[in-house]
């Protein structure tokens, strides 16, 4: 593989047959060799490929034949090439699985009443302008916030995003209903959806990052708001966004500083543990004694 790239991409878009869709996807990454995760639902695609660039690229030309996914933004990183194991594309009733595929509503112009879009330079204006005020919540797994999140940022407490709703409806966060609320989360997708949960249920003045993390980090970098890394879902585990990256997180094992999880490598295991390099080195020679943790990542895609 001459360039390894991965991207990240979604759009929201009624699909009148998402079968069809799955179908004609997963034979284009065949064709080109492209490895990843695909979810096709009547609400739009969510996919994360990992290829060859020029592959890549012949994808996204292809895929952008379609009318419904003409206007899709792909973000760009750079990849491994052993970013992804297979190819999975798999139809959902839901783009992201909040577990309320009745309640959202998307027309060809994307969610309808989701939060505002912010563009990073509008995200930094707001807090230039409003301060304190602003608060930022944390639209992923509340675990990939341990390796980075933006600074003073509200973590809800949820394992999987089926946990929202009733984070929300808790009553928790019911002080936040008056104040400007940046949701984020990795690419901007589970804010779509998120923006319009929070606003239907009360919260006034409710925001979304335009692109999400990936977006603000490759603008801003670590000069911004942001803090660590970037969780990700592939290979990678995780991404920086400058050589000035600095780890928020502490080593499960050791307590020095961390920025990535790594996966038990002891079958069936699937635990994820938050290690440094050495004790990661050393989890290979152990025992396993993981209780039954398993984060369920393989619905998610950013």
């Amino acid at each position: 593989m001459n360039q390894p790239k991965v991207i990240l991409y979604y759009i929201f878009t009624p699909l009148a047959d998402p079968a069809a869709i799955k179908i004609w996807q997963k034979n284009l990454c065949q064709s080109l060799n492209l490895k990843g995760r695909i979810i096709v639902s009547p609400h739009g695609i969510n996919g994360t490929l990992g290829g060859d660039i020029q592959d890549i690229k012949k994808y996204i030309r292809q895929t952008r034949s379609y009318e419904g996914f003409a206007k899709m933004k792909f973000k760009w990183s750079d990849g491994t090439g052993n970013d992804f194991p297979k190819l999975s594309v798999k139809v959902r009733p839901e783009l992201v699985a909040f577990g309320n595929p009745t309640e959202i509503k998307v027309d060809k112009n994307g969610v309808v009443g989701g939060g505002k879009h912010l563009k990073p330079a509008q995200v930094e204006e707001l807090v230039a302008k409003r301060g304190d005020d602003v608060v930022f919540f944390d639209g992923r797994n509340s675990f990939e916030a341990k390796v980075g999140k933006f600074k003073n940022a509200v973590v809800p407490d949820t394992a999987t995003t089926r946990d929202f709703v009733q984070e929300i409806e808790s009553g928790k966060y019911d002080h936040l209903k008056d104040k400007p609320v940046v949701t984020y989360c990795t690419g901007g997708i589970r804010c779509e959806v998120l923006s319009s949960v929070m606003k239907t249920r009360g919260f006034k003045e409710v925001y979304q990052i335009d692109g999400g993390i990936f977006t603000y980090g490759k603008e801003y970098g670590d000069d911004g708001l942001w803090e660590g890394a970037l969780y990700t879902f592939d290979n990678r585990m995780s991404i920086e966004f400058s050589d000035k990256t600095k780890s928020i997180a502490l080593c499960e094992k050791c307590s020095t500083p961390a920025n990535r999880f790594y996966d038990c490598p002891k079958v069936p295991c699937n635990s994820l543990n938050l290690l440094c390099t050495k004790c990661a080195d050393a989890m290979n020679d152990e025992i396993c004694t993981h209780p039954q943790r398993k984060y369920s990542n393989a619905e998610l895609i950013g």
